[in-house]
């Protein structure tokens, strides 16, 4: 009764009085904490309730680092959801990939785990023993000289595929010139990306997406004649990826009211969730279907050898290193370690292959050089194309070519890291748990270590000095 009592004696201007007292109050605790942190370093102010969001412009973190080391130098700070510690330069980084001392790759975050990956499989997960048990299947997978062999040959097949489909659509064009109403715009970078997919599917699951297919299904007026693909729209597929990738810059940078409460930001977050749970939809039928075939295999039928397969059937007497039996993994962690591959495969893959061409088109002198490799190296005597995996180790000047752009363009151009010990970097004492962001893309180009880092030249890594 006293508290109804009070509640009707307050009036509006009461209430309005009080929520602007909370917010003055807050506004100064935020810049009073800001204004005393340890080891301050120059960076943009940051704004109440959103830090220096203001500053990523479409969320690009990239051109945010980049700006930042021009302004500041090469240690700076940001403040997003936490407080983050920008370094871009080399000695600054090479200290923080000790795994065992700061292994942790992103802190915990709600954004995180709302998307599904917190702790699970290899690229976002911050526990050491379970990264090193999933990692073990990647490593197993991938420097296997079966799919070393599987990878090459896939990727042949692919490219006379991709090939055929690209000349399809040139005689299209060619027939169809004289019709005003029929037009071609193509997205070289959905081809590759479709490519990479195929590549990618095949090497884990051992079943193609078709995903280049589809990509020329919607291009062409004749249609690809494709048997069942691994997911239904191969197309679709891979731009999900894409967004899904996009996904966790915005859940890691921006706060939980943010995403949940502001209405424009509110859309987005639920844009990218219907994306997730479309994604998780189609990896786990994928799992669903390899669970069936191994269930209804007979016994002295060999079992397929591609990583799909080993996750589902992990070795239940592995050991972790304190000598504790790791469970068998749960389909959650069979889809996570899926959904690692196909993101570290399908877009830094196809992304690279963008740039090289790139890069190649603009320089004719590289492409010259690189062609003169590749006559020389390469068998001329069949007419279909083939590489093999010892034809590739000798394209040296094409190695340096990939390495060149890599360093021009980091398909990764930064990483999050977050010490689990005291450390000290540029001069400064940083407590266990400080969030460090790695700008990749500075060291790549910085200018006391690359000699005109501004320049695209593949010869600082083909000669031998």
């Amino acid at each position: 009764m006293k508290i109804q009592n009070i509640i009707e004696f307050i009036n509006t201007t009461d209430y309005l009085i009080l929520f602007t007292s909370i917010i003055i109050i807050y506004i100064f605790n935020l810049y009073y904490k800001y204004l005393t942190r340890s080891n301050p370093l120059p960076s943009p102010l940051p704004f109440p309730f959103i830090g220096n969001l203001h500053n990523l412009i479409r969320f690009d973190v990239l051109q945010f680092c980049k700006q930042c080391q021009k302004k500041y130098g090469d240690i700076s700070e940001a403040m997003f959801d936490r407080r983050y510690i920008i370094l871009s330069r080399p000695e600054y980084i090479e200290k923080l990939f000790d795994r065992k001392l700061f292994f942790m790759k992103f802190p915990y975050s709600q954004g995180i785990d709302e998307l599904g990956v917190h702790e699970r499989g290899i690229a976002f997960n911050d526990n050491y023993e379970s990264w090193k048990y999933n990692n073990k299947f990647f490593t197993d997978t991938f420097v296997a000289q079966k799919f070393m062999n599987n990878a090459v040959k896939s990727t042949n097949k692919l490219y006379v595929e991709l090939s055929s489909y690209w000349q399809s659509l040139g005689n299209q064009n060619i027939s169809n010139s004289n019709n005003d109403n029929w037009t071609l715009e193509t997205d070289f970078s959905a081809w590759f990306h479709g490519f990479a997919n195929d590549i990618v599917s095949i090497i884990i699951t051992g079943e193609r997406t078709y995903s280049i297919a589809s990509y020329y299904n919607k291009q062409s007026l004749n249609k690809s004649e494709c048997p069942n693909a691994l997911v239904e729209d191969g197309n679709k597929f891979v731009k999900s990826i894409v967004q899904y990738l996009e996904s966790f810059i915005f859940f890691a940078f921006i706060s939980p009211f943010l995403r949940h409460y502001i209405p424009i930001i509110k859309n987005q977050s639920n844009i990218y969730l219907k994306n997730r749970d479309y994604l998780f939809e189609k990896l786990d039928n994928m799992i669903k279907k390899r669970r069936r075939e191994i269930e209804e295999m007979s016994v002295n039928v060999e079992m397929k050898t591609d990583m799909l397969t080993s996750l589902i059937t992990a070795n239940t007497n592995m050991k972790a290193s304190n000598d504790k039996v790791l469970e068998p993994m749960t389909d959650e962690d069979v889809r996570v370690n899926l959904l690692d591959a196909f993101l570290g495969g399908t877009d830094t893959t196809s992304n690279l292959f963008c740039f090289v061409t790139y890069y190649i088109c603009k320089h004719p002198h590289v492409k010259r050089k690189m062609l003169s490799e590749i006559d020389y190296n390469l068998p001329k005597s069949s007419d279909k194309f083939y590489i093999s995996y010892n034809d590739l180790q000798k394209l040296k000047y094409c190695e340096a070519i990939i390495k060149e752009v890599y360093r021009m363009v980091p398909i990764i151009p930064f990483s999050i890291r977050t010490t689990t010990k005291e450390i000290e970097i540029a001069g400064y004492k940083w407590p266990s748990g400080t969030h460090f962001l790695l700008n990749f893309f500075a060291v790549h180009g910085h200018s006391e270590f690359w000699p005109d880092s501004e320049v695209f030249n593949p010869d600082r890594f083909y000669n031998d000095n």
